[in-house]
C-alpha cells in the first residue's frame, strides 16, 4: 500500500462515542443489579446523559427511573469554585467500555462516569417502561463472588461500592 492510500482491511465505519452514567447503589451490604435482557448480563443501573445534563445528574435520574429510589451518591466535589467555573461531584471511576466490535474493530464506545450511591431502602419500583423490580436481586460481596456469570468489572465495581458505602473503603 502506497503511503496516503485509503484502502485498508479496517471497515470504514465511523467510532462513536456515547456519554453514560452507571450508579452501584448500595443498601445493608449489597447493591441491586438487573437481568439486562438485550445484553444478556446483570448490570447496575444507568444509561445515556440527555441533552445538556450533567453526568452526576444523569446518575440521579437514572436511578430513580429505573429502581424508583432516591440515590445520595459518594461524589466529592473539588475545591475549586469561582466566577464562571465550578467543581463537579467526581465518579468514583471514569471508564471507556467497548459495545459493538465488530472483526476486532470498535465502532461504538461508551465514556462511563460510574458513580457509588446509598438508598435508604431495598424497595424497587420501577417507572413506567423499565425492567420489572423482578429483574432486580440485591448482591452481597459474597454473592457478587460466587455468581459466576457476572462481568468481572461488575464484581469488582460492585464489591468496591459496598465497602465504600458501609465506610470499610481503604482507597
Amino acid at each position: 500500500m502506497e503511503h496516503g492510500d485509503s484502502s485498508s482491511t479496517r471497515p470504514a465505519t465511523e467510532l462513536t462515542r456515547h456519554f453514560v452514567a452507571t450508579v452501584y447503589v448500595v443498601h445493608a451490604g449489597a447493591t441491586a443489579l438487573h437481568a439486562h435482557d438485550r445484553l444478556g448480563m446483570w448490570l447496575p443501573p444507568g444509561g445515556h446523559l440527555d441533552r445538556d445534563e450533567l453526568p452526576h445528574e444523569a446518575a440521579q435520574r437514572e436511578v430513580r427511573e429505573e429502581t424508583g429510589l432516591a440515590v445520595d451518591l459518594l461524589a466529592p466535589t473539588g475545591p475549586i469554585d469561582g466566577d464562571g467555573v465550578r467543581s463537579l461531584p467526581e465518579p468514583a471511576h471514569l471508564l471507556l467500555e467497548d459495545i459493538d466490535v465488530h472483526d476486532g474493530y470498535v465502532s461504538h464506545q461508551h465514556v462511563d462516569f460510574v458513580f457509588f450511591g446509598a438508598v435508604a431502602s431495598r424497595a424497587i419500583d420501577p417507572g413506567p417502561g423499565e425492567a420489572p423490580a423482578a429483574d432486580w436481586r440485591w448482591f452481597t460481596p459474597d454473592d457478587l463472588r460466587a455468581e459466576g456469570e457476572l462481568a468481572p468489572d461488575v464484581v469488582e465495581l460492585g464489591a468496591a461500592a459496598i465497602a465504600a458505602v458501609d465506610g470499610t473503603d481503604v482507597r
